[in-house]
């Protein structure tokens, strides 16, 4: 069985979008939980009304992406998770092989789908991750940008899920714990992928699985909103999943490197620079974190 878990914030039109698509899906044995992260303007009543087959949790208040999926989590019957944004369209076919991939092999915890854009003809998105620098904290996702002509269509072991669409082992979960909530927004999948590795689980891609990603109709694909946790996070998700001589280099090369060029960039932008030292800001008036919390 399978539990498929999405967050709605504001945006009940497209998780209705979404929840279209997953009643088109030919794999029978799954149940659907969404999570209402307190929508402060869009009821998201009509979700329920229009697909009453789905499980809707109403959050008190806006919990970022972990605290939203982690609701769900926590109720989830189904023998693995699929973290599925709510900004996504499937195919019929994607959830088979998923399940097919994670039965074959115990040691899998994470398996992602291939993700091509949605707005764009047969563009990839996400065909599995390269390893993050550990010095430069850059990765990149294969196949971004490139037309899909069938070249990353063999089932590989990876790096990296894509939180758009993610496949979890439950047993994995019950294990490791929930997703860490202190990111609240961007890094989430990164570091729960580190903690999955960290206990011998290995991540896969599977592109016999697909599905389109709107992309960032949440936040805006250059909102002030999304520099300030995409930097914040990327110094916590360093704190969190790095020490010694490694972290020591890679916060030198965030702070002689990084940081004047985002200032830089952002000279002529007074809000997303802002947000740039905010989110730097941020982690050194938060020093103590617990690397090991689970949320």
């Amino acid at each position: 069985m399978v539990s498929i878990v999405s967050v709605n914030y504001d945006q009940p039109e497209v998780t209705c979008e979404m929840l279209e698509s997953l009643r088109k899906v030919t794999y029978s044995n799954f149940e659907i939980l969404i999570v209402d992260n307190a929508s402060p303007t869009s009821s998201p009543y009509c979700i329920k009304e229009k697909y009453p087959e789905v499980q809707l949790l109403l959050s008190e208040k806006n919990l970022g992406f972990a605290g939203g999926n982690n609701i769900a989590l926590k109720l989830a019957k189904g023998d693995y998770v699929l973290l599925l944004n709510n900004d996504t369209e499937v195919r019929p076919d994607f959830l088979e092989s998923l399940v097919q991939l994670m039965e074959s092999n115990r040691e899998i915890g994470i398996v992602s789908s291939k993700i091509l854009y949605f707005y764009e003809d047969n563009i990839i998105e996400y065909a599995g991750s390269s390893p993050i620098n550990p010095i430069t904290s850059r990765g990149r996702h294969y196949g971004h940008k490139e037309i899909d002509k069938g070249q990353f269509n063999k089932i590989t072991e990876t790096c990296y899920p894509h939180g758009a669409c993610m496949m979890i082992r439950k047993s994995v979960l019950e294990e490791l714990g929930l997703l860490y909530e202190g990111y609240f927004l961007y890094y989430e999948e990164l570091d729960f992928a580190e903690r999955v590795k960290r206990a011998g689980y290995k991540i896969y891609f599977q592109p016999n699985s697909t599905i389109l990603h709107k992309e960032s109709i949440s936040t805006g694909k250059n909102s002030v909103l999304k520099t300030y946790y995409m930097n914040r996070n990327r110094l916590l998700f360093l704190r969190r999943n790095s020490s010694g001589i490694t972290f020591l280099l890679a916060i030198t090369y965030f702070f002689t490197i990084s940081f004047p060029k985002n200032t830089i960039k952002y000279l002529f932008k007074s809000a997303h620079l802002s947000a740039l030292f905010r989110g730097v800001t941020w982690n050194i008036c938060n020093y103590n974190i617990n690397k090991n919390s689970r949320l």
